[in-house]
């Protein structure tokens, strides 16, 4: 990763190194990069993953839905969440040779349990003030509330990131990231950059996986490439009303969940309980894959007709059969991972609230109103200094 990005008057005093953590609605984990300011643009130094813990996983996933006791559930979540979170910035910080007072600010993105702009609200599981305690570095969190309360959706906020890091002079870029859910971001030289999320992800290829193979994932998309797609069934899929919303737009499991799957799979005898069909079973993982790579051809098609290339970034990266399914939907337009521009696909979700950290310490806009759809820019996220 090598940009210079947007530039306040001057950097603030107290260092360059900054540390982004995300862990997104895939829920395989925490990942953590610590990034530097130097001359030449933003560097990364170190990266580090922790996956969550299975008991971990499971309250995270169950805090999705309404079930009993939730605050206090969410409670020892959020604390276990902070506890990862310092492991994880111990990690980055071993990894650069860096000591946390070299570190101006880390950048926690927290864990995403609600997301419901139409409601007005969005909710990120954090204990950011025991993590500053942890790590005895400033804290940056609760980066999506402002933009909420200013009428906007909350997400996506990496554009901005990705056009100072991914934009490139003369033709249109086309930033994909594809966590839990997928959404994209559209840099046209000369133009401030676009963005929305456009459907589901990993999250119903690693459900479907989980529920038939009790694999977390299907590795490389392996087992769904041996599946056949099902059109009928896709056609079925493509006729939610989310993916004919103009944007702004954002996702998330709030929509996408197993309640969707089953509703989906209902009409053709399959739902969550007894094991399919071997063969049955494949080809609705590769109907999901599909789902997931047409949805997102679509939308770049539909609102990106002049991109050239097409930079993918996310878990949904490491999918062979997705990124194959990609690269045909999107015929004559180059699909590559990230990684060829430097920055690891498994890292540019953490980076971008490294540098989501760095504009609310220099008191930038973090949010994009075209992307979001809020009323202005706000400088975003919420500051708990360290003792």
């Amino acid at each position: 990763m090598n940009s210079t990005g947007p530039e306040p008057a001057a950097l603030a005093e107290g260092g360059v190194h900054y540390i982004g953590l995300m862990s997104g609605t895939s829920l395989d984990g925490v990942d953590g990069v610590l990034i530097r300011r130097d001359p030449t643009g933003w560097r990364t130094l170190s990266h580090s993953h922790k996956p969550f813990p299975p008991a971990l996983k499971q309250a995270m996933l169950d805090l999705n839905t309404p079930g009993a006791d939730e605050l206090h559930r969410a409670a020892l979540a959020s604390q276990a969440l902070a506890v990862l979170y310092a492991e994880v910035v111990q990690g980055v910080c071993e990894g650069a040779g860096v000591l946390p007072s070299e570190v101006r600010a880390i950048g926690a993105h927290g864990q995403t349990v609600r997301h419901r702009p139409d409601l007005s609200y969005t909710w990120q599981l954090n204990q950011p003030a025991l993590l500053a305690e942890l790590t005895g570095i400033d804290v940056v969190a609760d980066f999506r509330s402002r933009d909420v309360a200013a009428g906007g959706q909350g997400a996506p906020l990496v554009p901005a990131f990705h056009d100072a890091i991914f934009a490139q002079p003369g033709h249109t870029v086309v930033v994909l990231n594809i966590g839990g859910m997928a959404n994209l971001s559209i840099l046209r030289p000369g133009q401030g950059p676009l963005g929305f999320d456009c459907g589901p992800g990993n999250a119903l290829l690693d459900m479907w996986c989980g529920w038939q193979t009790g694999h977390a994932f299907d590795a490389n998309g392996e087992w769904g490439a041996g599946g056949t797609l099902r059109e009928d069934w896709l056609t079925d899929a493509l006729a939610d009303p989310f993916f004919a919303l103009p944007p702004p737009k954002s996702t998330g499991r709030d929509h996408f969940n197993a309640d969707w799957l089953n509703r989906w799979l209902a009409p053709h005898g399959l739902t969550d309980g007894p094991q399919a069909d071997a063969d049955v079973a494949r080809d609705v993982q590769a109907t999901l894959c599909e789902l997931t790579a047409r949805s997102a051809a679509l939308a770049v098609q539909a609102h990106a007709p002049d991109a050239v290339e097409v930079v993918v970034c996310g878990g949904g990266a490491l999918n062979g059969d997705l990124m194959r399914r990609l690269s045909e939907q999107l015929s004559g337009v180059r699909v590559g991972r990230s990684d060829a521009h430097g920055l690891d696909a498994m890292q540019v979700e953490a980076a971008a609230f490294a540098w989501l950290a760095w504009a609310h310490i220099n008191r930038l806009p973090g949010n994009l109103p075209a992307v979001t759809g809020a009323r202005g820019p706000r400088v975003l996220g919420a500051l708990h200094p360290a003792g």
